[in-house]
């Protein structure tokens, strides 16, 4: 079988992920006081003991959901389990990619948790809080939502923002542009259309400023070429090049997340198992409706860890 290792996005956070495995491997909680340090800040605590608010707050969540990432892929490794040795790809979805390519070894672990501050913030800023909105629709292909996206806009921003899997699209803009187009969207045969409890407009160009400050701050990072490709979001391909991965982290900040064609790829690559590393199991649900017939894996908690070890006959 043909493996990728995929990250999850924000909305998968919750309180107290990570603490166990944080308490059951040294390497896992050596992760976590690394990304204090790099941050100032006790962000264990809050992943930890919350309070929820704090969590979800999008400049904690998006660090907070990396480090557990690499506090899993940690502990597997404790266990033998080495990504370059197992792994042909990765991917992650939004700040996953993020996720993927501290994995992959393409940036240090500290600078990953500051940038994924810095885009927190940056993303939060870009838009008063009240003007802009996200909505799923479901029910409706891409090209679909796409269209419905485009009639709604008008003189304002609306724009898909997440392809997540076949009948799944996210539409992202203005707040009064997104209510028209979940309007729209019920008219042209959608089942539900449903506004998501997000704090700003994420994936859409009103997302700029939010770009422009992460062009800055990736330039001031040291890029390497990762050891396995990282399946690109704005791209649904792999790419390897510094230069290159820079610039589509920058795109993505506005860019569509193109996960259900991300998955398409990696099936055409002849990926058959997805190992999804961190917290929750958002991914590995998008992954069985995008290929059906492909096996999925959870590395979250320490009783993970021996699971995935086992399934991949190590």
């Amino acid at each position: 079988m043909s493996t990728a290792f995929v990250f999850p996005g924000q909305g998968s956070q919750t309180v107290g992920m990570g603490k166990a495995l944080a308490d059951a491997y040294p390497a896992s909680r050596a992760v976590f006081e690394e990304v204090d340090e790099a941050l100032g800040q006790k962000l264990s605590d809050i992943i930890w003991t919350g309070p929820e608010a704090t969590l979800q707050l999008t400049a904690n969540a998006q660090p907070a959901l990396m480090a557990v990432s690499i506090a899993a892929l940690r502990a597997l490794e404790s266990e033998g389990v080495r990504l370059a040795d197992v792994a042909s790809y990765v991917a992650g979805h939004s700040l996953g990619e993020y996720s993927a390519l501290a994995a992959a070894g393409a940036i240090g672990v500290a600078d990953t948790a500051r940038l994924l501050r810095i885009r927190g913030d940056a993303m939060q800023a870009a838009v008063p809080v009240g003007e802009g909105a996200m909505a799923a629709l479901l029910g409706l292909d891409y090209e679909a939502a796409v269209a419905v996206a485009a009639e709604a806009a008008g003189d304002e921003v609306c724009a898909a923002a997440n392809d997540n899997q076949p009948g799944q699209v996210v539409v992202s803009g203005h707040k009064a542009a997104v209510e028209r187009a979940m309007e729209i969207a019920k008219g042209r045969g959608a089942k539900r259309a449903l506004l998501l409890p997000v704090s700003a407009p994420f994936h859409c160009s009103l997302m700029q400023p939010a770009a422009d400050r992460m062009a800055e701050a990736l330039a001031a990072v040291t890029v390497s070429a990762p050891v396995v490709p990282v399946v690109s979001n704005v791209l649904a391909a792999p790419i390897s090049d510094p230069d290159e991965i820079r610039r589509r982290l920058v795109e993505q900040v506005t860019g569509t997340v193109r996960w259900r064609e991300s998955v398409e790829w990696l099936s055409s690559a002849g990926v058959d198992r997805y190992v999804e590393i961190g917290a929750g199991k958002v991914l590995s649900g998008l992954v069985k409706r995008i290929a059906k017939d492909a096996l999925t894996l959870n590395a979250g908690a320490p009783d993970d860890i021996a699971a995935v070890k086992a399934a991949l006959g190590l």
